[in-house]
């Protein structure tokens, strides 16, 4: 038989469930993240999502899908998700359209993409006349299109049509049935054309390019009324990164989730391997400034009103900076 004092004890804990729980619960803020490809661009909410980082941070996350940047970025301004991953391009092309769009943290800082002929095509000259495919238009793969094009001494519009097709699987589907000449694709999408036979006509990741590529975005409006969800979701991203840093597996499981094509475990661990360096996934988050330059000059070609704005205009370190300046970061590292 129970005494006065287990009595006491079981009903404290059943009035701490009914008075705590809900408590706890109510601190829980449903959000609607955006994400622009199904690539390992995108592996910071991936594993914030799946490893609980979100949650962790009191922040009930569902990720939704946007075939490109340019999708991801109209869905911000419209409000239907208040914070997407997206690329500087986009991101860039909707704030000086009025946006007020800006990065909080910087996901991957430089490009890891190829362009890759359709079956038979392995040299420049061949892709004269033919057709190269991208995303969307004013997404970072058409950046990076009319970049390597220009490099490998070809004209944008002139000597290759570029033409949209959508995500990273399904620009690698376009190549391989001979849809397109060539697409721009990167990892994992890349080296599946690769064991299928397909040649790299040009390497982007060679060509020094320095450029702000996949990070997190919101605006300038959310981030005055909703500063603290900006504040933990930056934290959730930095803790998604450290986790991507130290623990291969999961972030190869949450690659392997979200690219939904039953890829080879070789193919997961050369992708993995291939993202995570200091030069493409910082640790400290910080968006690239000199990136964000790189964004503004190509921009600039199509858009005048890209000559007259500074890097400085599209970020907010606020968030970052804390996590920075407090030692979190360094402490996330230093840890056993």
């Amino acid at each position: 038989m129970a005494t006065k004092g287990t009595l006491y004890l079981m009903v404290a804990a059943l009035l701490s469930q009914v008075f705590f729980a809900p408590f706890a619960w109510a601190q829980m803020t449903r959000l609607n993240v955006g994400y622009s490809a199904a690539s390992a661009d995108q592996l910071p909410a991936w594993v914030a999502k799946d490893s609980g980082i979100f949650a962790k941070n009191g922040l009930d996350v569902d990720l939704i899908f946007f075939t490109g940047g340019t999708t991801a970025i109209l869905a911000l301004v419209s409000g239907d998700v208040p914070i997407t991953q997206v690329s500087g391009p986009p991101l860039v092309n909707s704030a000086l359209a009025g946006s007020e769009a800006v990065f909080v943290a910087a996901g991957i800082i430089s490009l890891n993409y190829v362009l890759m002929g359709k079956p038979g095509i392995k040299n420049v000259e061949q892709l004269k006349g033919g057709t190269v495919a991208i995303s969307r238009f004013g997404s970072a793969t058409d950046s990076i299109a009319r970049f390597a094009l220009r490099r490998i001494g070809l004209t944008p519009g002139k000597d290759v049509t570029i033409v949209q097709v959508g995500s990273g699987p399904e620009r690698l589907s376009a190549a391989l049935t001979g849809r397109v000449t060539a697409s721009v694709i990167n990892p994992p999408s890349s080296f599946i054309a690769e064991k299928r036979g397909l040649a790299v006509i040009a390497d982007v990741a060679k060509m020094g390019l320095v450029f702000q590529h996949t990070g997190a975005g919101t605006t300038r409006k959310f981030i005055k009324e909703h500063s603290d969800i900006v504040r933990r979701y930056v934290k959730a991203q930095v803790e998604a990164v450290h986790k991507m840093w130290t623990d291969k597996e999961a972030t190869i499981k949450a690659l392997s989730k979200y690219m939904g094509s039953g890829l080879e475990r070789e193919t997961l661990e050369k992708s993995y391997d291939n993202v995570m360096t200091e030069a493409l996934y910082p640790k400290k988050q910080y968006p690239s400034l000199e990136g964000l330059k790189t964004v503004i000059e190509d921009v600039a070609e199509r858009d005048p009103r890209a000559k007259s704005v500074k890097p400085e205009q599209f970020v907010d370190f606020t968030f970052i900076k804390e996590l920075d300046q407090s030692g979190y970061i360094d402490g996330l590292y230093k840890r056993k």
